[in-house]
């Protein structure tokens, strides 16, 4: 049984989101993601009568008799949500945190899915596979998909909205990783966004949209993630918060990292401090961007103190006019 905070949730962000995707999305989702019209199926033996441009000559060298290639119709798109759940997600400075913001994206992109009858599936992560669900079609399916991502970072969610209500100079304590290095041992919920799209390659046979929603704070996932680009389209979702380039002058604070948990105390009141902070973010954002257009993967950003539907949108323009040239 689900918590009655959970229900009302989930029926606001459907009411919400549903009437942005009838409004706005539903057109631009449709002429920018397609079906393939023909799918590659299987090999079989060859039979009197089969098109000889069939052959598969592969194959037909490598057992010494014919076999050709077999086709089927595929129009059906499998929408893929990979959704980070790692303690850095937690943050925000604003009205809603950045888990927040990748919930309310991961409904809009799935009541968008469904309403052209495509099929959609979820993967939650962090540092290992939290949750797992098929793509299938239909609204009570995309309405699961919706609760599993509210209901999986629900205890998150109400510590992170305790976290938001301490003074301002706390809330940057969220994170802070230009000053710690990563440490992988001992992490509390770290990212691992290799293993979630090394998780993807087994368990998705054909090509899908994968849509991976994180904060990206990950390294040594660029080679994994340029693979999986090759067999589907992966479209890389950043999801930011505004103080984490921007932090405000609030004396000394102690601040730590929710993925490492180390800690350390500096003075937000200096200026050449917070100019450091923003430099750092800016080099982090723009190294991401040089690394995705690198591997030929389109990058969306979102800030969670902001629209969700807004770059939703802009990224389904840039996408359908890059389509036409």
């Amino acid at each position: 049984m689900l918590p009655a905070d959970i229900v009302r949730q989930v029926k606001r962000i459907q009411l919400t989101t549903g009437r942005q995707v009838a409004d706005v999305l539903a057109g631009a989702y449709v002429s920018v993601f397609k079906g393939r019209g023909v799918e590659f199926d299987e090999v079989r033996p060859y039979v009197p009568g089969d098109d000889v441009r069939t052959i598969d000559w592969n194959v037909t060298a490598r057992v010494g008799a014919p076999y050709v290639k077999r086709y089927v119709e595929e129009r059906q798109l499998t929408v893929m949500l990979l959704v980070d759940m790692s303690a850095s997600l937690d943050f925000g400075s604003a009205h809603r945190s950045k888990r927040e913001a990748a919930v309310e994206l991961s409904a809009l992109l799935a009541f968008s899915a469904i309403e052209n009858d495509d099929k959609v599936g979820l993967l939650l992560f962090h540092r290992n596979v939290d949750e797992y669900i098929p793509p299938r079609k239909g609204q009570k399916h995309a309405l699961r998909v919706v609760r599993e991502v509210l209901a999986r970072g629900r205890d998150d969610s109400a510590r992170a909205s305790a976290h938001r209500k301490r003074p301002l100079a706390r809330q940057v304590a969220a994170r802070f990783g230009a000053f710690v290095r990563r440490r992988r041992a001992g992490t509390r919920r770290a990212t691992d966004i290799a293993a979630a799209l090394e998780f993807c390659r087994r368990v998705l046979p054909r090509r899908a949209i994968l849509f991976l929603i994180s904060d990206f704070i990950d390294d040594g996932y660029i080679k994994v993630l340029s693979n999986a680009n090759r067999k589907h389209d992966v479209v890389a979702v950043r999801v930011t918060d505004p103080r984490e380039a921007d932090i405000a002058s609030g004396g000394l604070v102690t601040l730590e990292d929710a993925e490492t948990g180390a800690r350390r105390l500096v003075d937000t009141g200096s200026a050449a401090f917070r100019e450091t902070m923003r430099q750092d973010a800016q080099v982090r954002a723009d190294a991401l961007q040089r690394e995705l257009r690198a591997v030929g993967i389109d990058l969306v950003t979102i800030d969670a103190a902001g629209s969700v539907v807004d770059p939703l949108v802009r990224f389904f323009r840039m996408r359908r006019l890059r389509a036409r040239r």
